[in-house]
């Protein structure tokens, strides 16, 4: 279960399917939309008698999700689960907001925001990371959380608010997300705000998006492959028998230093 139009989750299926097929298995592939839910979607997959589930994001209080979890394994990945019995593969979102906030604080900024906030749990746990690493700086009063969705058009949202600050406006924003960044860049671009020059910004996923050569977008790295491994390895883990304790595994983040963050101009 995954959404096709988040690059990550698109990377993170291309590595599965050669994974999968490694270890002798096949991958039945479902997409959630706006107009497929949780329970479509896995109701769907069960229809399709598959042995195991990994999603991206699912609605936890689905009915259908939870009779899933009671016939065979589940992973989840992307957000912290809720959900006490299933296996859950998660970025180490903490380190990886506290390597940003450290790289922009080196820099000298000290208006550090955040755009994000808003998506299913995901969301709300990064922001939280972000305020997390803010007071690790000795920087929790001055958090600020700009809201978005993940998406560009959110993000461009975001970017027009910014815009509208006349006081205390942010020299350096960390988005939630690469998608919701470029969003956030293009209307920088056509507002002829200069980024880094004016306003440095950060994304997170680093997903081909951030190293586009007309982007050049400093992003914190997920590894796509060690998030496949891990799953993988619950999901093996779980068909061969292995009466194991619930695993919750935070894979490693590193920031990719690009173009988009620079000193903020005195």
């Amino acid at each position: 279960m995954f959404q096709i139009r988040n690059p990550f989750q698109g990377r993170f299926v291309e590595e599965l399917l050669v994974r999968a097929s490694a270890a002798g298995y096949g991958l039945a592939l479902e997409p959630v939309t706006d107009d497929r839910t949780t329970d479509t979607v896995v109701a769907e997959l069960m229809e399709q008698r598959v042995e195991a589930i990994i999603a991206f994001n699912p609605d936890q209080g689905s009915s259908v999700l939870r009779e899933a979890i009671d016939r065979m394994p589940v992973v989840l990945l992307g957000e912290w689960a809720r959900l006490s019995a299933v296996d859950n593969v998660h970025v180490d979102e903490e380190r990886g907001l506290l390597q940003a906030v450290e790289h922009l604080v080196t820099l000298g900024h000290t208006r550090i925001a955040y755009v994000g906030g808003i998506g299913a749990d995901l969301g709300p746990q990064r922001a939280e990371a972000y305020r997390a690493a803010m007071s690790a700086f000795g920087r929790r009063e001055r958090a600020v959380i700009i809201p978005s969705d993940f998406s560009e058009e959110s993000g461009a949202d975001a970017a027009r608010s910014v815009l509208t600050m006349s006081d205390d406006r942010p020299t350096a924003l960390i988005c939630c997300g690469d998608q919701c960044a470029t969003g956030v860049l293009a209307v920088f671009a056509r507002s002829r705000v200069s980024v880094p020059r004016d306003v440095s910004v950060i994304g997170f996923d680093d997903s081909y998006l951030a190293s586009l050569s007309y982007q050049q977008l400093t992003s914190v790295h997920q590894d796509v492959g060690a998030t496949v491994e891990a799953t993988m390895g619950c999901v093996l883990a779980r068909l061969s028998g292995e009466d194991a304790p619930v695993q919750r595994i935070a894979t490693s983040t590193r920031l990719v230093v690009r173009t988009t963050t620079g000193a903020p101009v005195r």
